[in-house]
């Protein structure tokens, strides 16, 4: 059963009744990704903070905002564009953004991390109420503020096994309002060869993606912004000319929103996340465990070794248990986020630290309440 107080008291008085009886719950935003990663047990309750969505206090100069964990992210994009700021962090995939709070709960950072590192690098506080009902805080509301246990970096991507986020207090960017991409094409490894010297080199693109629309082709989209036309322009300019320098094909495409990306994921059946490191990404666009993965759409930060696969049809569990092996070998992981029904591959599998993040689920959840059986690193579904 779903349930979303309307107030914060309420929301802990029901918390601390569910503590008393052991019950246990699901942490939620606006329960739109819900069947994402591990099933959820129907009997369960789920416990929602879309009501709890207040702007708390945004100090414009400062470049920081702190709000509600239930405040959806389309809202306070739009907020901070009318002070021309905007939180560069990527929106996930397959559907309306969601809460801002159900998105560090995730901690799925993407190509944004290119250039602004990932989402638990945006938070400087954070508000967060434990399995018993008591109230704890971390952080501040000032960037130099590093007082106390960093439990903001233990909380993003703890899919809401530790403990329910409530309040965050965020960086901010000012927008740039001149923009454009790029699109690099041609042979695999010369863009690889791209891709090495312009990490090498002084310029600083938004994002640096691998590209996959289905065809099993492969290439590379950058979006390059700036303060102005010709800033952009100049940049444009260079990376056209490394591209030449590699004999690839570079095509200018228009780009006027950072959030959003040209190929579409909301109808997928099949979502997986890869995280491995960025000069393995290479060999694994041609291991053969990829390649046979042909109506899949792809979007990996080439910069950042992070991104999403997806694919409107069902694949065989073998197929993608091929993939995960792979992506191992290569020192990374795969997470599936969204599975066909019948699927029986664990969303992830155990880490070699189980023992240390069973330990933490303990700490922080003795009764082992929250999110049971979506405990990140851990297989078993007993946590």
């Amino acid at each position: 059963m779903s349930h979303s107080p309307a107030t914060r008291s309420d929301l802990i008085d029901l918390v601390r009744q569910w503590h008393q009886s052991a019950t246990p719950w699901t942490p939620s935003g606006l329960e739109t990704r819900l069947d994402w990663g591990p099933p959820l047990n129907p009997s369960h309750e789920v416990l929602s903070c879309r009501q709890l969505n207040r702007v708390i206090d945004h100090a414009v100069d400062d470049l920081t905002i702190t709000v509600e964990a239930g405040l959806p992210l389309q809202d306070l994009q739009d907020l901070l564009a009318e002070q021309g700021q905007w939180l560069p962090i990527d929106w996930p995939r397959a559907g309306a953004p969601g809460t801002i709070g159900g998105l560090v709960a995730r901690g799925l950072a993407g190509g944004l991390r290119q250039r602004h590192l990932g989402v638990r690098d945006q938070i400087i506080g954070i508000g967060l109420l434990r399995a018993d009902g008591v109230e704890a805080r971390a952080g501040g509301r000032v960037v130099k503020n590093v007082a106390g246990y960093d439990l903001m970096r233990l909380l993003c991507g703890s899919w809401g096994s530790l403990a329910l986020i409530t309040e965050l207090t965020l960086r901010l960017q000012p927008q740039r309002p001149a923009r454009s991409s790029l699109l690099v094409d041609g042979d695999l490894a010369a863009q690889d060869n791209f891709r090495t010297e312009l990490l090498r080199s002084s310029l600083t693109p938004e994002r640096c993606d691998w590209i996959n629309s289905g065809d099993g082709s492969w290439q590379l989209r950058l979006v390059v912004s700036s303060v102005s036309n010709q800033a952009v322009e100049d940049q444009l300019n260079r990376l056209e000319s490394l591209a030449l320098q590699q004999q690839l094909s570079a095509e200018r495409q228009p780009c006027t929103d950072p959030l959003t990306t040209p190929l579409d994921a909301s109808q997928s059946a099949q979502l997986v996340r890869l995280v491995l490191p960025p000069a393995q990404l290479q060999l694994l666009l041609r291991d053969d465990a990829m390649t046979t993965l042909k109506p899949w759409c792809w979007e990996l930060a080439a910069g950042a070794g992070c991104g999403d696969g997806w694919c409107d049809t069902a694949t065989p569990d073998h197929q993608l248990e091929a993939l995960r092996r792979s992506v191992s070998r290569l020192g990374g992981e795969m997470t599936l986020l969204k599975r066909t029904a019948g699927s029986t591959l664990p969303a992830w599998v155990d880490r070699p630290s189980r023992p240390l993040i069973e330990a933490v689920k303990r700490q922080f959840d003795p009764k082992l309440q929250l999110s049971r059986g979506r405990l990140p690193g851990v297989h078993q579904e007993t946590l």
